[in-house]
């Protein structure tokens, strides 16, 4: 007896076929979800790392104390972040550097989030580098 217009061999081998397509399936889309989370989280922690530079970089120019730029920079970066300040003449280079995500390292890839910033220096002539 036919019930679906195949022979009946022919379904009891299809069976199960479903199953088998999704088992294979949930695996592959669990990796692309985890590859987008990773991306996501290196880029999250990148724009905290630029945003950090920014705003200390723009507190030394303006002339605060640079631990008090260096302490807002780290609250405000991804845990475990450094914050390089350098001044020269007219200028003031802030970088913060993080941790590798945990993508970086699980594919061992030497990728790490950081943001740099530069701001000109409001108690010295653009010109000179000293001071007006």
């Amino acid at each position: 007896m036919v019930l679906d217009g195949r022979s009946g061999s022919r379904a009891l081998a299809e069976r199960g076929m479903a199953t088998a397509e999704f088992a294979v399936a949930i695996p592959a889309v669990l990796l692309v979800l985890g590859l987008c989370l990773g991306a996501i989280d290196l880029g999250l922690d990148t724009l905290r790392c630029l945003g950090a530079a920014g705003a200390a970089a723009r507190s030394v120019a303006r002339g605060d104390p640079q631990t008090a730029a260096v302490a807002a920079a780290r609250r405000a970066a991804p845990s475990g972040a450094t914050v390089n300040v350098t001044t020269t003449g007219a200028d003031v280079r802030v970088v913060v550097r993080s941790r590798r995500g945990w993508l970086s390292r699980v594919l061992h890839l030497a990728v790490s989030p950081s943001g740099t910033a530069v701001a000109l220096r409001e108690d010295v002539d653009d010109a000179s580098g000293r001071p007006p």
